[in-house]
């Protein structure tokens, strides 16, 4: 459909192409005294004949280029393309007044190519200003009337969060991890939850693996996603911005983090530590779990099933209903048994949590 469009439109510019430049050649090759050759609808027809032909090995490219412009341009955020169009309709008319000026001098080289040349050179830099400068713009617009401010200072502050609202980015980990919709459940999270398109990308090809592991965990992103659009509680939106010339998905989630002035949700232990190199807030799950779970204060005794032998010699291990590892010394006699052990030690890092104790009994005696 485009091609036809793009057809349709070389005909008609070969239509007044051909009425505005075939009648001087006319005149130039000695031929404007034919009645035939020099009527109008002759010259409309021959320009709109060659330039249809030439459509036919032209069209694949402007459609290409076409379509290369809309993948551009649909990257691009709204507000800069607004802020764009501002800058490049400033500059336009600058440089038409400046036209004005231009057509006192009598060179007719200056006087006809030089506002054309202004237009173009002007528009584009009022556009790369608008585009670039949207953020300093968007401040003075918004201290241009300090009356407002003095009279109601809260309904300022209020616009100004409703203007710049709270974003968390979310990685790979943290949606397949699923605890994330559990805690948006609960209204605890503020903001927008931002998923970038190339950690959707990223979650698509896990969902797509050859590996039923990975397949399974990606198609529970995929179900998680669904779960946090559905809950209402908390906005989620997909962004589009990406960045080519990075290739790990971690370091653009760092840029666009940076740029958004987002913070970033994961439970990835060094993506934590990438943030914090990078001076990018951090949200970690693992953090917030921990910090929930019930304190547990050494010398306090507990009641535990030990499961397993642990790595070091004489080791059991045990768990407690919420996924913390209790390492017993001396426990490897009671494999299979519940007993009381007495808390010894509390070790509690990003990773999670880990308790050392020992048997009651032997703690006594």
């Amino acid at each position: 459909m485009l091609k036809r469009v793009i057809q349709v439109a070389f005909l008609l510019i070969g239509g007044a192409l051909g009425l505005v430049f075939l009648p001087p050649l006319y005149e130039f090759i000695n031929l404007s005294s034919n009645p035939w050759i020099n009527n109008p609808y002759v010259s409309v027809a021959l320009g709109a004949i060659f330039l249809f032909i030439l459509s036919f090995s032209l069209s694949d490219y402007c459609v290409r280029f076409i379509s290369w412009m809309e993948d551009v341009l649909f990257k691009l955020p709204a507000a800069d393309l607004l802020f764009g169009s501002l800058g490049l309709i400033v500059g336009l008319i600058v440089a038409y007044f400046a036209g004005f000026a231009i057509g006192k001098i009598n060179l007719p080289i200056i006087r006809d190519y030089l506002p054309v040349l202004l237009s173009i050179i002007l528009g584009y830099l009022g556009f790369r200003v608008g585009f670039t400068k949207r953020d300093e713009l968007v401040q003075i617009f918004s201290k241009s009337n300090p009356s407002i401010k003095k009279k109601n200072p809260d309904a300022q502050t209020g616009n100004a969060l409703e203007t710049k609202p709270l974003y968390k980015l979310l990685d790979t980990s943290v949606i397949i991890d699923g605890r994330i919709a559990d805690i948006s459940s609960t209204g605890f999270i503020e903001g927008v939850l931002v998923v970038p398109q190339f950690v959707l990308t990223e979650l698509q090809h896990i969902a797509d693996s050859s590996d039923t592991l990975k397949r399974t965990r990606g198609r529970r992103g995929l179900d998680i996603l669904k779960k946090l659009q559905d809950e209402r509680l908390t906005k989620v939106s997909i962004s589009e911005e990406d960045f080519e010339d990075v290739q790990e998905v971690d370091l653009k989630l760092v840029r666009l983090a940076k740029k958004m002035g987002a913070q970033i949700l994961t439970n990835d232990f060094n993506l934590n530590k990438v943030c914090d190199l990078h001076n990018v807030q951090v949200l970690n799950i693992n953090d917030l779990a921990n910090a929930v779970k019930p304190v547990v204060i050494p010398g306090e005794d507990m009641q535990v099933v030990v499961i397993k032998d642990g790595k070091e010699h004489n080791q059991g291990v045990a768990y407690l209903d919420d996924g913390t590892m209790i390492v017993v010394e001396g426990g490897r006699n009671y494999i299979g048994r519940s007993i009381t052990v007495t808390v010894t030690s509390v070790l509690q890092t990003s990773a999670g949590r880990m308790i050392f104790a020992k048997p009651k009994d032997e703690q006594v005696a």
